[in-house]
């Protein structure tokens, strides 16, 4: 038995107040270190399992219980509003022990240029002023490298630092529509965008894309229709298809914004995920302000590095600006000098290009396992990015018998049946702001390694099974 889980015993077992073995006692019995010893005896006390005395010993802490009480009151006060951000929870919560992730959308801490960032964060560390507060539109180094990413002709005061991609998104949602407004989002879309969309008060007003992105013809109609100035868009690598806005298409996109006077808000969250010589954001087609281009670094670096720049010519700078004020005034500078640090650093070309490859390497390892799986069928092959969109068919979830096509909501048993099987995969009804054509699965590359790809495929099959 080690040292903690003799203490973690005793702490059970024993009345509060009893003394337990002195550090002396528990070197000599596990043959350990005092500093050793120590260490535990600090972390249980943290947890509150243990109360160590100077001087005196230690001891069993007293287990407090607090009085039980009656929340039932709250079921009157939240009345029938919606949960926000349900549509989230699956796609950040944590896979349990054992259990393989073809869910989350970071890549696994193989992929975090670690070196990088610990070598950034400590020189940041050491700057001057870096635990002050940073300018409210965030620090004017970032801000250049942000407008230099994006391509010519962008200023660095056309930027503005949030908190990661979806702090972005919502207080674009917020600044350029008033609640009861509608917003065009592509069907199927970015569950965050819905969530953040609603949260915002706006009125979500589904069009459908395809392999080529959203259809202009559709949107056009949309428009005259409902009279929307607001467009949510991931022109690259769609979340969660996996579709680029074709050439064609991204003109006509365009054309539309101009002439209905609207704005373009253009996710370009899988940028460092695409091939080289992809293509150019859509802001570089756009002189007059209609595109409102989000970059995050966050997928590209590691998960606690809650950075993003957002690029907003004219008065709507200003609105997006003081949204964010309203959220937490500003973006905390260590985190802006450590992401400057990282992607200015020589090594950073050397992580993107390692990340590209290997992420490529899972996705088509992905596509091909998942090909010979009875009842899915891939919607669209992507040439970049970590996800795939799976529509399932006559044969998945036990649908197969009569040849029967699984219909919206279908797919909710199947990624219960695939959790309890070991492999996490995210059902695609939340991708979709009205009722969806079919059941769908999203599956992504991005947190698992390649080996394992092919066993969390076959505890998918089985679940699929039956």
């Amino acid at each position: 038995m080690s040292i903690e889980a003799e203490l973690r015993r005793l702490a059970a077992e024993l009345p509060a107040g009893s003394r337990l073995p002195s550090v002396r006692e528990l070197s000599r019995r596990h043959r350990a270190g005092p500093v050793t010893v120590q260490r535990v005896v600090t972390r249980l006390e943290r947890e509150g399992l243990v109360d160590a005395v100077p001087g005196s010993g230690t001891f069993v802490a007293r287990r407090w219980a607090p009085a039980p009480g009656d929340v039932s009151w709250q079921t009157v006060a939240l009345g029938a509003r919606p949960l926000p951000g349900a549509g989230l929870a699956e796609l950040v919560a944590a896979a349990p022990a054992g259990t393989l992730s073809l869910a989350t959308g970071y890549p696994d801490a193989s992929l975090w240029p670690s070196s990088l960032l610990a070598a950034a964060a400590a020189r940041a560390a050491r700057r001057p002023g870096a635990w002050d507060r940073s300018p409210a539109q965030g620090l004017e180094a970032l801000r250049a490298w942000f407008a230099a990413d994006a391509g010519p002709g962008v200023r660095p005061d056309e930027v503005l630092v949030v908190s990661g991609g979806q702090a972005a998104l919502s207080a674009a949602f917020r600044g350029l529509a008033s609640p009861g407004d509608p917003v065009v989002l592509e069907a199927p879309t970015y569950v965050g965008a819905i969530e953040a969309a609603t949260a915002a008060g706006l009125h979500p007003v589904p069009v459908p894309a395809d392999s080529a992105g959203i259809r202009p013809d559709l949107l056009a109609a949309v428009l005259h229709v409902t009279g929307a100035r607001l467009i949510y868009l991931q022109t690259r690598l769609a979340n969660p298809v996996g579709a680029t806005l074709s050439p064609e298409r991204r003109e006509a996109v365009l054309a539309l914004a101009r002439s209905h006077g609207a704005f373009v808000i253009d996710d370009d969250f899988a940028r460092d995920f695409d091939r080289p010589g992809g293509p150019a954001p859509l802001l570089a087609d756009d002189p007059d302000g209609h595109v409102v281009h989000v970059r995050s670094l966050t997928k590209s670096t590691a998960p606690a590095l809650r950075i993003a720049g957002v690029v907003v010519r004219g008065p709507a700078l200003a609105r997006l600006r003081n949204a964010r004020l309203t959220d937490d005034f500003f973006v905390s500078t260590m985190l802006q000098e450590t992401a400057l640090g990282v992607v200015t650093a020589s090594g950073w070309p050397r992580h993107l290009t390692t990340l590209r490859r290997v992420i490529d390497e899972r996705r088509q390892a992905a596509a091909s396992a998942l090909a010979g799986v009875p009842g899915l069928q891939l919607v669209h092959r992507p040439t970049g990015g970590f996800l795939l969109w799976l529509r399932l068919t006559p044969g998945a979830g036990g649908y197969g018998n009569g040849g029967i096509p699984p219909e919206p909501g279908d797919e909710a048993e199947l990624v219960r049946r695939a959790r309890a099987a070991g492999v996490l995969v995210l059902s695609g009804r939340p991708w979709f702001c009205a009722e969806p054509d079919g059941a769908y699965l999203r599956v992504s590359v991005a947190g698992i390694a390649a080996a394992d790809i092919p066993e969390a495929v076959a505890r998918l099959a089985s679940a699929i099974e039956g």
